[in-house]
């Protein structure tokens, strides 16, 4: 991997909060400059389109590992391997996904019903970015928005702002050399979300991030993607591939230290085979929580108050959770497992975890399994 010079983001520092005309101004300016690219961008071919594609996912791949050690250094969570690993993934397989959809003009002809579908962007989107997944989710949407021929405010997560700010550099002075307009992709350091959110030239909100973050943009009045908390139940059927089953959720469930929402969240297991599967868990680098021991993490990594996640918690190992929690557990533990007998507030531990905390339920019918896999999801999915 080749390091690029880290350089500070472009923009000027947002005038202090508060209804001033200077802040008026700056943001005015902002959504000005956004607004004039997405113009341009209405006369780009797809051959345009496709070539600063091509060459941003590029500048990703590149530099995947330069934005990874700037994630981990910035934000204190998650693990360097694995940030360069979801890079990787938010710039080639992303690429390898879109590379050949066509996104301008005409997308299909059905003469039989005398259709023409076409292809036409959005204009300015605003889009904000979460802190456990802060570079790659910065890449994949610069990506997809040079794609669909769109310009883009983002708003990172304040703990996660750097890092994102270079993510959004980089793409942007890849792009801009390639052919793109200048005002592509513009980043703000604080938090604008009333402001951007309701202005009448942002055509889309596009918000990755917690349960606050998703609600907003959907309350804003104006389209929206959002995509929020993920409380993700596995079931281990009796007839299953156990060991199979279980290795990947290890995998899935320590990976970047849990900080991805997709990752299991608690495993409900079939009674006959409840024994073999926590066994197995535990041969795999698993620490088994005793009910004491379950207690003490409850009351760790979750906020008695919300009945959310501490922020403490996220993306720290394993070891450091259990050292947190008063736990003493070896030093190669990959994963925590606590059983629960229930879902809900008085069940803390049945919420999502973006840390290697997995909770485990006993079921003792097919039936039981699937509500309590429905009762997680609604939990907090």
């Amino acid at each position: 991997m080749i390091a690029t010079e880290r350089k500070e983001p472009a923009q000027l520092p947002l005038p202090a909060e508060g209804p001033s005309a200077e802040r008026i101004a700056y943001l005015e300016s902002l959504v000005s400059q956004a607004r004039i690219a997405a113009a341009v961008f209405t006369q780009f071919t797809q051959e345009d389109v496709d070539r600063i594609v091509k060459a941003m996912v590029l500048a990703g791949l590149e530099q995947a590992q330069y934005l990874a050690r700037l994630a981990v250094e910035e934000t204190r969570l998650g693990v360097m391997e694995d940030k360069v690993i979801k890079n990787m993934v938010a710039s080639e397989f992303v690429y390898n996904h879109i590379k050949d959809k066509r996104t301008v003009g005409v997308i299909r002809d059905i003469p039989e019903r005398n259709v023409l579908e076409m292809a036409e962007p959005i204009g300015v989107l605003f889009s904000l970015t979460p802190i456990t997944n802060p570079t790659s989710t910065v890449l994949f949407k610069c990506i997809v928005a040079i794609k669909t021929r769109n310009a883009v405010i983002f708003s990172p997560h304040p703990k996660a702002w750097r890092c994102c700010a270079e993510a959004v550099r980089i793409m942007r002075e890849t792009a801009v050399k390639h052919g793109a307009p200048e005002g592509v992709f513009t980043c703000v350091e604080s938090p604008t979300l009333p402001d951007l959110m309701h202005h009448k030239d942002v055509g889309l909100i596009d918000a990755t991030g917690g349960p606050g973050v998703v609600t907003a943009a959907y309350s804003s009045g104006k389209p929206a993607l959002g995509v929020g908390p993920g409380n993700t139940p596995v079931y281990l059927e009796k007839t299953g591939d156990l060991n199979t089953a279980i290795v990947d959720i290890i995998i899935s469930k320590t990976f970047d230290n849990g900080t991805i929402c997709a990752s299991e969240q608690t495993v409900v297991i079939d009674d006959e085979i409840y024994d073999a599967a926590i066994n197995k868990f535990a041969e795999l680098g698993a620490h088994i929580c005793n009910e004491k021991e379950t207690k003490l993490l409850e009351r760790t990594v979750i906020d008695p108050q919300t009945g959310f996640m501490q922020p403490m918690a996220v993306g720290q190992k394993a070891t450091d959770i259990a050292r947190f929690a008063g736990l003493s557990v070896k030093p190669n533990t990959k994963l925590l497992i606590a059983e629960i007998h229930g879902v809900g507030r008085e069940h803390p531990l049945s919420v999502e975890k973006l840390f290697p905390v997995l909770a485990v339920y006993r079921a003792k019918s097919v039936s039981e399994a699937l509500k309590t896999c429905i009762d997680v999801n609604h939990a907090g999915g």
